[in-house]
């Protein structure tokens, strides 16, 4: 492979996620949570994980403290989060998904996988099957967050 092809492989990779993010995002909007930004979207990606605080908020978005309190006081104020109280830390809240979280969280999976699906129908699915392994081999350590 050719460097212009490596640097080419990059930006389509870029410019898949950001294609994703997009529809993804799309799909949440027309399921009438007008209120999203994409980033909040992978807010949402940590609090599905549990035990999450803000703290791990910021870490996961590679953002400070302060900038991931505004993004969770926006969805708590909008009704997608609730805060709780630590178990061991009485300065820190424990962040979980709401009902109207969930919702958002399920509309944008199945806006993934119909994504995913649609490059198995471009691809094939034995050249789907080997990017997915490739990938699973290339992104180890890299992180859910906006790009």
């Amino acid at each position: 492979m050719r460097d212009r092809d490596r640097l080419a492989v990059l930006g389509l990779l870029l410019g898949s996620a950001s294609k994703i993010i997009d529809e993804v995002h799309a799909c949440v909007v027309a399921s009438g949570a007008t209120d999203l930004r994409p980033t909040h979207g992978f807010v949402f990606a940590r609090i599905s994980f549990g035990d999450a605080t803000v703290s791990d908020v910021a870490e996961h978005l590679g953002v400070t403290k302060q900038a991931a309190s505004v993004l969770v006081g926006e969805l708590v104020e909008a009704g997608y989060v609730r805060r709780a109280p630590h178990p061991t830390d009485a300065r820190a809240k424990v962040l979980a998904l709401t009902e109207r979280g969930w919702a958002c969280t399920e509309v944008a999976n199945e806006a993934m996988i119909a994504a995913v699906r649609h490059w198995e129908r471009a691809v094939g699915a034995s050249a789907a099957g080997t990017a997915v392994q490739a990938l699973a081999t290339l992104a180890q350590g890299g992180r859910l967050r906006p790009i």
